[in-house]
């Protein structure tokens, strides 16, 4: 069900102010559109700009696989629900979906056709068939007739050969044929997912011709006796929103989730189609793919783009080195903080002080070494963690593995409901459960997204226990490309917290208390409303910062519009949806909404409330929506210790001075840069790459270091008026 949705009666939806909501799914088309902005950013260099074009075209077509799928299955089921954002009915909001996509797809289509002209500058060709070379045809037919033309599967739609299904955004060709006695007829050739997606005539580099084009060139030749009348690329999307429903299972003791979650994968690609995509202008055939799939003309989209995407990413490997340096983002690895011994066990430097991760920019490793040393080390009697998204070639997932198999106790709860991961959970999941890690699987129907693990050690006949809290997922690959914190603690309350965290799991219990802990979805809203209270008694005095991925709650907004109106200042820091408009005159004067987009996915979850030592700070696995803080198991954790406190003010205020990548919003709902000639042109991200802060968490008795933001001040005295 689409987010924070409701049944709205008569009456609610009369009091319901919307003066000051926006819809959930333009809010996220604008998010994407900033993404396709940075490709038309000319500090970006050229094979990033093309890379930020393919993550436009993956986010759109997931958007449509979710979004919009729900959407239609909401407009079938429940065709007058209303949305409590904007008041409009499922139907009614798709007809505003679809009608904001086709400028982002004309957008799309100039960024791609300009970034593609000046690599061509630079020596890289995206080739048509008829721009080869006469050696590279060669190559090419040559490459089409040993491992392409085998495995085609031409077919034409009549009586006797049915329309086949199409799966989902596999490309085929379309054709119009006309055989010899003038009949038409439909031509598909699907083009095999198996087949690389670009091949390199003579093995050039930078040279490369994509496989849909080479089959394309071969139309006439594969229908044999049909003339094709016109061609084109096309794709088709489908509804990829596959639900788990817990009530097949009330009166299932014995049903395998992990077997139904692997019978509901199948049903994905078969689906209901919600989107035609073609590869050039022809609506004819447009017509004649609408008629067969049910679909509408509005759900069909023209590009002069490629359709997918995904070979963008085998350039960065395959282009020589004397050219790809000046085509990318300088080389950047992750820094292994300063402040940490590494040759001094990790366990016995978090015994003596908490210790934060800022990823990208720290290194993942500290963590890892804390995981190693905990499976080696014969006074471990236990592990347990939460797994939402792990990498293929798991690190974690590995030391898990090999802590079981030592004989130690290891409790893994794993969501196989994490979208588009189901497959590769569900794999780990039978990997770590036949190592002897005991393996669950969530609660019901609330996925489980909280990034939470304890460690627990036998010392001199006591126990004693290390937690770990991030707002990012156990994943090696991701830790290198989203920015998250990752805090390592021992403190003794925390660790309470997170020994009954997962003991209620493990007995189903939703309803556990807490000490320091936020736990959705029992306590986590109530206890953000409080402290959102507390900052409202305080008038114009009060202080609210959030930084998250996303807002949709309606309560939260609601919330935030009531500390607005008693004076509160209140920054959001929110890279996608945003459902709240700031500066609608006596209701969100005092919000400020900034949402930034760069080199690294911005994914960390903050949380601020107050100002001075009395400030009080989360990070969070969750996003201020109505599916994390009320329909999932997540976790917030306060941050203790004086001088992470002040490290996070400091990363939350060159957040708010970053005038390079930020973005800021308008009450009409639209973004703009976000200018401020007081403020010298900063990106947040490169800062950080390029200035890690003189910074360690306190020890006992010890005052706090200097912090990021007087750090950066200093460099700034001393270069100038240049922070980059």
């Amino acid at each position: 069900m689409p987010e924070n949705d409701q049944l709205l009666s008569d009456q609610a939806l009369k009091t319901r102010d919307f003066s000051y909501t926006q819809h959930r799914e333009l809010s996220w088309l604008c998010f994407n559109q900033r993404v396709l902005e940075e490709a038309t950013d000319t500090s970006v260099p050229l094979l990033e700009r093309l890379k930020f074009i393919s993550i436009f075209t993956s986010n759109l077509d997931e958007f449509f696989m979710v979004r919009v799928g729900s959407l239609f299955d909401l407009s079938v089921m429940t065709p007058n629900i209303i949305d409590n954002k904007t008041g409009l009915t499922p139907s009614e909001q798709l007809d505003v979906v679809f009608a904001a996509v086709s400028p982002l797809i004309e957008m799309r289509d100039e960024v791609y056709k300009d970034v593609s002209a000046q690599l061509r500058k630079e020596g890289i060709f995206d080739l048509r068939v008829e721009e080869l070379t006469r050696q590279e045809l060669k190559d090419v037919e040559k490459y089409y007739k040993n491992y392409i033309q085998p495995i085609l599967s031409p077919q034409i739609i009549d009586p006797l050969h049915p329309f086949p299904h199409l799966p989902n955004k596999l490309l085929h060709i379309a054709a119009i044929l006309h055989d010899k006695q003038g009949n038409t007829s439909l031509g598909l050739i699907p083009v095999p997912s198996s087949l690389p997606t670009h091949i390199h005539p003579l093995d050039n580099p930078e040279r490369f011709v994509r496989v849909e084009n080479i089959i394309l060139s071969h139309v006439s030749e594969l229908f044999g006796i049909y003339t094709p009348q016109s061609c084109n690329i096309v794709a088709v999307t489908r509804n990829a929103d596959i639900s788990f429903d817990g009530d097949k299972f009330d009166d299932e003791e014995n049903i395998d989730y992990r077997h139904h979650m692997s019978k509901l994968l199948k049903k994905r690609s078969r689906l209901a189609p919600v989107r035609l995509e073609m590869q050039g202008k022809n609506k004819k055939l447009a017509a004649i793919l609408c008629q067969r799939l049910k679909l509408d003309d509005y759900q069909v989209y023209y590009s002069e783009c490629p359709l997918t995407m995904k070979y963008v990413y085998s350039l960065f490997s395959e282009i020589s080195p004397h050219l790809l340096w000046n085509l990318v983002y300088p080389s950047y690895s992750p820094q292994y903080p300063a402040y940490l011994n590494r040759s001094q066990s990790m366990t016995s430097q978090i015994m003596q002080r908490d210790i934060i991760l800022s990823y990208p920019f720290d290194s993942m490793e500290p963590f890892l070494q804390l995981l190693r040393e905990s499976v080696a080390n014969p006074d471990v009697l236990s592990i347990k963690i939460t797994i939402y998204r792990l990498a293929p070639n798991s690190i974690v997932a590995q030391q898990l593995v090999i802590a079981a198999e030592n004989g130690k106790d290891v409790t893994v709860l794993i969501e196989l409901r994490a979208r588009f991961d189901e497959a590769h959970n569900i794999a780990w999941a039978e990997r770590m459960e036949q190592a002897g890690c005991r393996v669950i699987y969530g609660i019901g129907n609330y996925k489980c997204h909280s990034k939470l693990c304890l460690i627990t050690r036998k010392e001199n006949g006591q126990l004693k226990y290390i937690t770990q809290i991030g707002t990012g997922n156990y994943n090696e690959d991701t830790a290198e490309l989203y920015a998250d914190f990752s805090l390592m603690t021992a403190d003794e309350a925390i660790s309470q917290d997170a020994i009954s965290f997962f003991q209620n799991m493990l007995i189903g219990n939703l309803n556990g208390s807490y000490e320091k802990l936020l736990v959705a979805p029992v306590s986590m809203k109530s206890t953000i409303t409080k402290y959102m209270d507390d900052e409202i008694k305080k008038g114009a005095a009060g202080r609210i910062i959030i930084k998250a991925n996303s807002l949709t709650e309606r309560d939260i907004i609601d919330k935030l519009v009531e500390a607005s109106q008693a004076g509160v200042k209140i920054e959001l820091i929110l890279r996608g949806i945003c459902c709240i408009r700031p500066g609608i005159e006596g209701k969100t004067d005092n919000i400020n909404v900034t949402s930034i987009v760069g080199r690294y996915l911005e994914h960390a979850r903050v949380y601020c409330f107050g100002s001075g030592e009395e400030t009080k700070y989360y990070i969070s696995s969750a996003d201020m929506m109505t599916r994390n803080i009320v329909r999932r198991v997540e976790v917030a954790c306060p941050i203790q210790d004086p001088a992470i406190k002040k490290y996070l003010q400091d990363f939350l205020d060159l957040q708010l001075r970053d005038t390079l990548k930020a973005r800021q919003l308008l009450p009409n709902g639209t973004y703009i840069k976000k200018e401020d000639p007081a403020l010298p042109p900063l990106d947040n991200q490169q800062w950080q790459m390029e200035n890690r802060p003189e910074f360690e968490p306190s020890r006992i008795d010890e005052k706090p270091s200097l912090s990021l933001w007087q750090h950066i001040k200093r460099m700034f005295s001393l270069k100038g008026k240049s922070i980059i």
